[in-house]
């Protein structure tokens, strides 16, 4: 499957996004974390700006108003990058690394 660069602006930040993988899963698979919530297209938490590029949605009518797909407002839980793109999320921040196990024995008995 064809892979596009992704652009996420004002961060700099960039992933890689395939086209059969919407682009909120592909940026979290690169260490990326987009605002979201339901991850169906119906809530807008990860509604963002596309500023250059073509996506297309596999579902039929994305949570968006036609004024603002005109604008480029795009979901990108369920869009798919067709191009390479350019997006606007001003949320947009790496993942946080998961903080190691504290470090203790174990006794097998509970406290």
């Amino acid at each position: 499957m064809p892979s596009h660069p992704v652009l996420v602006q004002p961060s700099g930040l960039r992933f890689d996004a395939d086209e059969d993988t919407p682009l909120l899963l592909a940026a979290q698979a690169a260490g990326i974390k987009l605002p979201s919530s339901c991850r169906n297209g119906t809530c807008r938490a990860c509604m963002c700006l596309m500023l250059e590029g073509e996506i297309r949605y596999r579902i039929e009518w994305p949570g968006l108003s036609r004024d603002e797909k005109e604008e480029g407002w795009i979901l990108p839980c369920v869009a798919h990058a067709v191009t390479a793109l350019e997006i606007q999320s001003l949320q947009a921040a790496p993942l946080e690394p998961p903080a190691p196990a504290p470090d203790r024995a174990l006794t097998g008995a509970r406290r």
